[in-house]
């Protein structure tokens, strides 16, 4: 007769390999996102209202079909509330409550907690793209050029408005983030060429405003997808500048309590 090897129920405490607890930190960072009625107004639904209100309401001029110059900028604006306005808030708050520091004391790690930040930042940025892109083309969109183009800048501004977030987070205090950010969001908003064309602006100024963030990505779609043009190499190095020097310098004042 055979006899079964003996079972073992010795304990064997560990963490999880480092790719689980990353995928598993950045689902939960995607939840709370979309179960917070704010941060989903911010990511999905202003954006949406504002590709529906100045696409169909001749409320300025704008070059050519409204719908092909509105979209580029929405999908800008939308990368915007998520990298840099949410990102900001939300961090800004987790900092307070020692949420993060707390969560840097797991096996995670922090490098591993930033990783999952992004990770959830990228994810929830896909969703957005597909859906006003899903709307804007119900709209009559015909977006043009080469995509591979328009994903290096979404990625490059990511990392930028990523920059600019965590910069503001890790030194403000959570109720000064939470200011500033929204401040920040408003006014690049109006000036970054999203709704209103950048040629619309006085020469001294279009000159500062071409330099921002926001204004590099928007009009670096707006040249893919509305013009079909190349690679607008410009409005890359302006994105990857900033993405350089909010990130390093970041890096140097995070606060993680």
């Amino acid at each position: 007769m055979t006899s079964r090897p003996a079972l073992d129920f010795t304990p064997a405490p560990g963490a999880a390999p480092l790719p689980r607890m990353v995928l598993a930190q950045a689902a939960a960072e995607v939840r709370a996102v979309l179960r917070n009625g704010e941060q989903l107004l911010l990511t999905l639904i202003i954006p949406i209202l504002v590709l529906v209100g100045f696409s169909a309401a001749p409320l300025l001029e704008l070059p050519g079909r409204r719908i092909d110059f509105v979209a580029p900028g929405v999908l800008a604006l939308a990368i915007m509330s998520t990298a840099f306005t949410g990102q900001a808030i939300g961090t800004g708050f987790e900092r307070r409550y020692g949420v993060l520091k707390r969560l840097g004391a797991t096996p995670l790690s922090r490098p591993g907690l930033m990783l999952a930040k992004t990770l959830a930042v990228v994810t929830v940025e896909v969703l957005q793209i597909v859906v006003i892109a899903a709307v804007a083309l119900a709209m009559g969109w015909h977006p043009q050029g080469d995509p591979v183009w328009a994903v290096l800048l979404v990625i490059a501004g990511t990392a930028a408005f990523s920059g600019l977030a965590l910069l503001m987070a890790g030194t403000l205090r959570a109720e000064a983030t939470l200011a500033a950010a929204n401040l920040v969001y408003l006014v690049l908003l109006g000036l970054g060429g999203v709704v209103l064309p950048v040629t619309a602006f006085p020469h001294a100024v279009r000159a500062v405003v071409e330099l921002l963030p926001i204004t590099a990505l928007t009009g670096g779609l707006r040249s893919v997808l509305a013009h079909g043009g190349g690679l607008p190499a410009r409005e890359l190095l302006v994105l990857l500048a900033w993405a350089a020097v909010t990130l390093f310098v970041a890096s140097r004042t995070f606060r993680w309590e």
